[in-house]
């Protein structure tokens, strides 16, 4: 396995040691479940820096090729072929455009995927949702936190659909424009609200409810459109930067 750890160039962005990770993933060099070697001896072997290899899981864990446990490890969630890769090279300032644009784009495709996950979703599925969302019960002050978790509630309601081509379209979409659903995040007023809105989501696909679940997706992601909408980057500039 020596051609599996080979040093990645000092000029290297973590976007392409990501690549080298993920090629390794494919190729079977680690298995679905397996825990990956520990950041020192990852940022040794690829003779990187341990902030290069962190950002560089970070992004594996936005496409959900990797799960970032703390205290435990990273570990391999799947190993299939990304069907489509995202640059994640987006310059320039956020807009309001722009953010609605991705609001307007991922609704149908939340709510297409929340209509399968009602017929799909596993108890195994909803367990885990069920754990994402105690999580950020317990994070609603921490932003960095409280952002992962919640990407990675819808992530699941997408794996539970069974639908690879949308789990995937959405993957991209969530490594295209990280920043920006981080940014939507603080936009949202309301963690509480938020948050609760979440739970009714997961209630209706506990209790198998398919008109229920595609209301309260589609008014979810409304109200995240409404408060974009008010939003003002004049009084609140934020920028890629």
């Amino acid at each position: 396995m020596s051609h599996s750890l080979k040093p990645v160039s000092k000029q290297s962005l973590p976007d392409r040691l990501a690549r080298q990770i993920r090629v390794l993933i494919q190729q079977g060099e680690y298995r679905q479940g397996d825990r990956l070697p520990p950041i020192m001896e990852m940022a040794r072997r690829f003779r990187v820096g341990h902030p290069t290899v962190r950002e560089a899981l970070k992004s594996l864990e936005t496409i959900g090729l990797v799960s970032i446990r703390h205290g435990s490890g990273v570990y391999v969630n799947r190993t299939d072929e990304v069907l489509v890769l995202a640059s994640p090279h987006q310059a320039g300032a956020f807009t309001k455009r722009l953010l609605l644009d991705l609001l307007r784009t991922r609704q149908p495709l939340e709510v297409g995927a929340i209509t399968a996950a009602v017929e799909h979703a596993t108890p195994s599925h909803l367990k885990e949702m069920r754990r994402l969302l105690t999580t950020a019960e317990q994070n609603l002050d921490d932003d960095d936190v409280l952002n992962r978790v919640n990407m990675e509630f819808h992530r699941q309601i997408s794996i539970a659909s069974g639908n690879t081509v949308m789990l995937q379209t959405l993957d991209v979409l969530r490594e295209l424009f990280t920043a920006e659903q981080r940014l939507i995040l603080a936009i949202v007023a309301s963690r509480e609200r938020d948050h609760k809105e979440h739970l009714g989501i997961l209630d209706a696909l506990e209790r198998r409810d398919a008109a229920l679940a595609v209301e309260r997706m589609r008014n979810h992601i409304e109200g995240v459109v409404k408060a974009v909408q008010k939003w003002d980057p004049e009084d609140h500039p934020v920028d890629s930067g």
